[in-house]
């Protein structure tokens, strides 16, 4: 019995955390909720990781969210695209291409977005690679 006081109590201590750390997520940034002003937002954005978390706060959960995503990702290709060599181009598609197959055999729009949402992670990834190797700012 003691057991499951401790476990129930550690749940809402848990639960209080998510809630708590989702009561501050950042507020979509753009002109207004049409996919339009946003996409203006992101490619405004001053860097990869802004537009990013931009992308974050203002997506959809469902398939408009590509059109985020694929600005999330012109703007971190950016900061690494003449840097990767062959092999490293490679593996950069290649990764997109897990992304894309992720959830292929899924139903539903969210499926959509979350496939977007994981490309734009690969390439904020290798944009936070290049920027910390020292390559092109943004």
């Amino acid at each position: 019995m003691r057991l499951r006081s401790c476990v129930a109590g550690l749940a809402l201590v848990l639960l209080e955390g998510i809630l708590g750390g989702a009561a501050l997520a950042e507020e979509c940034q753009a002109k207004s909720t049409s996919m339009d002003d946003i996409v203006v937002a992101l490619n405004a954005a001053p860097s990869c990781d802004r537009a990013m978390k931009l992308f974050e706060a203002c997506a959809y959960g469902a398939s408009g969210d590509v059109q985020f995503g694929e600005a999330v990702e012109k703007k971190c290709e950016a900061d690494f695209s003449g840097q990767l060599g062959p092999p490293q181009k490679l593996r950069y598609q290649r990764e997109l291409r897990i992304c894309d197959q992720k959830y292929r055999n899924k139903s539903g729009t969210m499926y959509i977005s979350a496939t977007a949402f994981c490309r734009a992670e690969v390439a904020q990834r290798y944009s936070q690679r290049a920027l910390k190797a020292g390559g092109a700012g943004r």
